[in-house]
């Protein structure tokens, strides 16, 4: 079982920064696949990015490439995304999702989820 709380989202102006933050309890250190989701009103849940626990390999959608960075503190059991660059077309809520397993895009296949934390950019 895992349970994840994520926090850092805020409101910022174009071309500013954040870094989201996901804590997690329970065992992620071995394959299981941690990934940051957004969705914002009126849109599907899109994946932004993923990070496989088991080898560290990262995953980006192309609308974050260059600008966001996934990282984890295993150490602290802590999921990061760093997003800079940001534009007004990435505000929306942002949640952290883990499953068991390999890293995919789809969120249906992902068992457990933080609450969310909202970004918002203005232009």
């Amino acid at each position: 079982q895992v349970q994840l709380v994520d926090s850092g989202g805020g409101s910022v102006q174009a071309g500013g920064s954040l870094r989201l933050s996901c804590s997690a309890s329970g065992s992620t250190y071995r394959d299981v696949c941690m990934g940051w989701f957004r969705q914002a009103p009126g849109k599907e849940r899109e994946g932004v990015a993923a990070f496989y626990t088991s080898g560290g390999s990262t995953y980006y959608a192309d609308s974050v490439k260059g600008r966001f960075t996934i990282s984890h503190d295993y150490a602290k059991n802590t999921l990061y995304l760093q997003m800079n660059g940001l534009k007004p077309e990435d505000t929306a809520m942002y949640y952290c999702a883990a499953r068991h397993g390999g890293c995919t895009h789809f969120a249906k296949e992902y068992n457990y989820w933080g609450q969310g934390t909202q970004v918002t950019v203005s232009s």
